[in-house]
């Protein structure tokens, strides 16, 4: 009878520990996600914090100086500090590099505003995606996950290996090279080439 009780107890005891443990994981897995929506990640040698709107952040990235002007030339500043959310590819100046010579200056000039418009919302989607809302996605889509952009044109992501390719309209790919960088309005992933859409 005694031995009854003292394992009835230890099985008590037992239960409610492994129920302390397991909200313990919970909590730390909890904070470790709401961390990582926190966290200042450096682009371009700056900070880029997720208090901060799409463009607060771009501004001081070394990196996307041409990205910021061609967003200036395209009076488009004002919609990228709106409430969002927006998940921007955002190239690399060596991104725009890669275009073929004099196509950053001609975007640039004023009577193609429109042209540079619309490459640059290509590079946008409405709403929030992660880099896991992306990877599920492409997993649902059983490899391949589309998205809808701003401008009303078509993105393909991909996995290549652990990182996500997107294609774009023309066959184009560029890669994911920092994701998940955290806005107050939405969420910018540093791609490595510029996408174009069908002209």
């Amino acid at each position: 009878m005694k031995t009854k009780n003292i394992f009835k107890a230890f099985l008590f005891v037992s239960i409610l520990s492994l129920g302390a443990c397991s909200s313990s994981k919970d909590k730390a897995m909890k904070d470790n996600m709401n961390m990582s929506k926190d966290m200042t990640v450096m682009v371009g040698g700056a900070a880029m914090y997720p208090t901060k709107n799409i463009i607060e952040n771009a501004v001081n990235s070394k990196d996307h100086t041409t990205l910021v002007a061609a967003v200036k030339a395209a009076d488009l500043v004002s919609t990228l500090q709106g409430d969002g959310p927006f998940t921007v590819f955002a190239p690399t100046n060596a991104a725009f590099d890669k275009l073929p010579a004099g196509t950053v200056a001609t975007l640039l000039e004023p009577e193609n505003k429109k042209q540079l418009q619309n490459v640059l919302t290509y590079h946008v989607l409405a709403g929030k995606y992660s880099s896991t809302d992306i990877v599920n996605a492409i997993k649902k889509g059983n490899g391949k996950a589309m998205f809808t952009t701003v401008n009303g044109g078509m993105l393909t992501a991909m996995m290549k290996g652990s990182n996500v390719v997107i294609t774009d309209a023309n066959g184009g790919t560029s890669m994911v090279t920092i994701a998940d960088v955290n806005q107050s309005n939405g969420v910018i992933h540093v791609v490595n080439t510029v996408m174009l859409p069908k002209s």
